[in-house]
């Protein structure tokens, strides 16, 4: 079966959000431009690697080209997007592999979110190889979402991407894991609680 590439070569909206209540919440990329709109789940980890990571390619871009790129160095105001996803939120595949390049060229980042799959191998050595297959396979791979962002684009995808990850339940001041609204058994505290 070919591969669904779900390109988007400038989008009007590529965001990062979530859907449900914190603790409950799912994560999504979402794109959209000229009325289609691809909504793609993944976990909330890799929706906080791949906004550090953003940060960090457009960083090494601007230290390389001795910032003559047009890559701000915080993101812009003025192309912030803190509206919530939008609706309906279907989701075409859940996020396995994802990938990132700076084209020096036309000046654009790529990102890459391909979807997961389940490999059968028999070894380590299997497993890697059938990956690198997986990988290079254009033609017949597993669906994909590709959106070429400008450097202005970029950092507001990634800051609004932290922001979605941190806004979610504040953490315990002991042990740093996250405080549900009835609480929670801190392993600091060997599950103590005190009375109101």
């Amino acid at each position: 079966m070919p591969r669904q590439v779900f390109l988007y070569d400038p989008p009007d909206r590529f965001v990062a959000g979530t859907v449900g209540l914190p603790g409950r919440r799912s994560f999504f990329l979402q794109a959209s431009a000229a009325g289609r709109i691809t909504s793609v789940a993944l976990e909330k980890t890799q929706v906080a690697a791949l906004a550090e990571r953003i940060d960090e390619l457009l960083d090494e871009v601007v230290r390389r080209t001795g910032g003559n790129a047009p890559v701000p160095a915080m993101a812009p105001t003025d192309v912030a997007d803190t509206a919530p996803l939008d609706s309906p939120v279907e989701e075409e595949f859940r996020v396995g592999t994802m990938a990132l390049a700076w084209d020096g060229e036309e000046e654009r980042m790529i990102v890459e979110a391909q979807a997961l799959v389940e490999l059968d191998a028999d070894s380590e050595e299997d497993l890697a190889e059938a990956e690198e297959r997986l990988l290079q396979d254009e033609e017949n791979g597993p669906p994909m979402l590709r959106v070429r962002l400008t450097g202005a684009q970029a950092r507001a995808f990634a800051k609004r991407a932290l922001d979605v990850v941190n806004a979610g339940r504040p953490p315990c001041p002991l042990c740093s894991l996250p405080l549900d609204p009835e609480g929670h058994v801190c392993p600091r505290q060997n599950g103590y609680r005190r009375g109101a």
